[in-house]
């Protein structure tokens, strides 16, 4: 049977159904029922009506109803492990990471609701404003617009959800339409924790008929994760509201002589292969200081091959497919394309069904796809850099600039690739995947506009209002 879509609180069905693909195997996980555009604009109008509701909640229960979720998430965890597994093929490692990260998601959104603070002005700065007093208060934007991707649905939902419910808005969340089973089944746990059913929309369509709602002047804000291209062609059709991005990377990670070499390389390794690679800010392209260019890549890659391929339901396994067999084949050829222009294949490359292996990939240049392009897979190059300044400059020789790891010991340097490097977030003997999920993260040029992290996501979400009060 299949799964219906909620709009406005009302569990719905339609004539057009998706069956959702278990990538490892091709099987059907499961089939949804896809929202049209009457349900898209039945969803808007009863947004603006859950909006004169949520406005009004009190700051002690938007606490409770995301403690509520938070509690929710931990009694049905391993469900929705399930679900990840299943709709897109994520192993169980990342999976069980990802909801315990949401977890922490909504925790932190249900602390963060009670300092949703204001501000008191000092107006005598000047002598116009003299025996005035001014306050500052934050109200929400009215209808928030979440769309989200399949790489990690639950927590950049969350990212969009979370705040929204903080501070008073009413959400509408369009689920990647290749894997929306624990989205869907996360509406159901919003619902029983005690958000207003009017204000709350989970949407299943394709990504064409979704650009209704960005259009829509009735939607205050779009909040989207996922490719660049997509992200910045919404940004264009979306008109005066609010837009926050969080999109593609290529990152760097610089390992300099100076820096820890056993750290690096574990680091640069679960970096490099977490979710098989599908991650906006997975390690792709390692950057080694010359002197210990040949001995990093005689212990690199060793330790890639330890990592298991196979069957995501399997806990013991480190990377299985990509989302679809469609996205192997692009990856597959940009590899070999690398490989005729001059790069040298040190491991993997080789695609089976959806399966791509852990591939490494040195001697590349700068015009190649897997150098200047986000690959979303898998793969990662290895080059050498003779100079520090060089290092810098080859990291920052990309049209994206999310996050950057940078290996070394030297104080100076750490300031200095903060003060350089031209990303959103630096990580210092850390890799760029390293997010906790309340620090402040998005990213520069083509990876973005805006930032989420629960509270900075708070302040996005709603606007600043002054109030002044002539007290002469």
């Amino acid at each position: 049977m299949a799964e219906k879509f909620l709009v406005g609180g009302e569990w719905r069905t339609s004539n057009e159904t998706l069956e959702v693909i278990f990538p490892y195997d091709g099987s059907v996980s499961g089939t949804v029922y896809m929202a049209t555009e009457q349900d898209l604009d039945d969803a808007v109008i009863a947004a603006q009506r859950g909006f004169e509701i949520t406005r009004k909640l009190p700051t002690y229960r938007c606490v409770e109803i995301l403690r509520n979720l938070h509690r929710l998430f931990r009694e049905n965890f391993d469900h929705m492990v399930d679900l990840m597994i299943l709709e897109s093929g994520k192993n169980r490692k990342t999976a069980v990471g990802e909801m315990s990260r949401a977890c922490q998601t909504v925790l932190v959104a249900s602390e963060e609701a009670g300092r949703n603070y204001g501000e008191v002005l000092d107006l005598d700065w000047t002598e116009p404003g003299l025996a005035h007093r001014g306050f500052v208060r934050r109200y929400p934007v009215g209808i928030v617009l979440g769309i989200t991707p399949f790489n990690y649905p639950i927590n950049l939902g969350c990212h969009k959800l979370a705040p929204a419910i903080a501070t008073g808005n009413a959400v509408i969340i369009k689920p990647p339409e290749i894997a929306p089973l624990s989205s869907l089944f996360m509406a159901q746990l919003v619902l029983e924790a005690g958000f207003p059913p009017e204000a709350f929309s989970m949407l299943p369509c394709p990504g064409p008929r979704a650009e209704k709602l960005v259009t829509d002047p009735r939607i205050a804000m779009l909040s989207f994760t996922g490719s660049a291209a997509v992200g910045w062609m919404l940004k264009s059709k979306a008109g005066r509201k609010r837009v926050a991005l969080e999109l593609g990377g290529n990152a760097p990670a610089i390992v300099h002589e100076d820096a820890d070499i056993k750290v690096a390389l574990q680091k640069t390794v679960a970096g490099s292969f977490a979710n098989a690679g599908q991650n906006c800010i997975s390690v792709q392209r390692i950057l080694l200081h010359r002197p210990i260019y040949e001995d990093f890549c005689d212990q690199f890659i060793p330790a890639v091959q330890t990592l298991k391929m196979g069957d995501p339901r399997d806990a013991a396994t480190d990377i299985g497919p990509l989302i679809n067999t469609r996205a192997a084949e692009r990856v597959e050829s940009w590899v070999n394309e690398a490989v005729a222009q001059g790069a040298t294949l040190l491991l993997g490359g080789k695609r089976s069904g959806a399966m791509i292996p852990a591939t490494v990939l040195a001697e590349v240049t700068p015009i190649m796809k897997v150098c200047i392009e986000e690959v979303f897979a898998p793969v990662v190059t290895l080059s050498p850099y003779e100079t520090w300044d060089d290092a810098i400059q080859q990291a920052n020789a990309s049209n994206f600039g999310l996050q950057a790891g940078v290996f070394t010991n030297d104080i100076r340097r750490m300031m200095d690739a903060w003060e350089r490097l031209e990303v959103g977030g630096v990580q210092i003997n850390d890799v760029s995947t390293f997010r906790v999920d309340h620090m402040p993260y998005g990213g520069i040029k083509d990876s973005g506009l805006g930032r989420e992290g629960v509270r900075y996501t708070m302040q996005e979400m709603t606007e600043m209002r002054q109030l002044v009060i002539n007290m002469g």
